[in-house]
């Protein structure tokens, strides 16, 4: 399986950040990029640009080659395979009360497809944020609300949702069971 392009480069600046000690803020004030850009790639919501991933390795003294360093996998399978108990879980700290689980990523016709198992805790809000990116969710247990500016939809298990997730969006599951859900994220790059 193809190593996760988007989560590596995410967790190597969130290393190197934490590693010296560094804020989000101060990182985005040392590279003129906003702290919500940086706070997308660390939480694997956006694929940075070559030109914003020079002045991230810039601003944490370090070559653009350490961010991007062994990123490609080397398969000769024409497909990937996620067995059951694979992928890795993710912490994100916009998203309290979620809990991602990484399955996989490839890039399909110039984006990057990244799929994630979501747990979403029961009588969890998840405050409105955006992503780079075409966004499908199905719900594979329980039910939750996802609320846009003109309202919100809720969702049961078998339910599926498309859209774009350049609109703010929250996440809620007002219930006292869990909800499970499957979300592909096609991420636009940020050139």
């Amino acid at each position: 399986m193809k190593h996760d392009k988007l989560s590596l480069i995410g967790l190597r600046i969130l290393e190197l950040r934490k590693a010296r000690k560094m804020s989000l803020r101060e990182l985005a004030k040392r590279s003129g990029l906003s702290a919500g850009l940086l706070s997308k790639i660390e939480n694997f919501r956006t694929v940075p640009s070559l030109s914003v991933l020079v002045e991230i390795a810039g601003s944490l003294e370090v070559d653009v080659s350490v961010l991007v360093k062994n990123i490609n996998g080397d398969t000769t399978a024409p497909y990937l395979l996620v067995r059951a108990g694979a992928g890795r879980p993710e912490q994100r700290d916009d998203s309290k009360g979620l809990l991602y689980h990484y399955l996989l990523s490839q890039e399909v016709g110039g984006y990057q497809m990244r799929v994630n198992e979501v747990a979403i805790s029961p009588h969890t809000y998840r405050k409105p944020l955006s992503t780079n990116a075409l966004e499908l969710v199905r719900v594979l247990e329980g039910a939750v609300g996802y609320g846009f500016k003109e309202g919100e939809i809720e969702l049961s298990a078998g339910d599926t949702l498309y859209f774009d997730g350049l609109a703010a969006h929250s996440v809620r599951n007002d219930t006292d069971q869990p909800a499970r859900l499957l979300k592909v994220y096609l991420l636009r790059n940020t050139d």
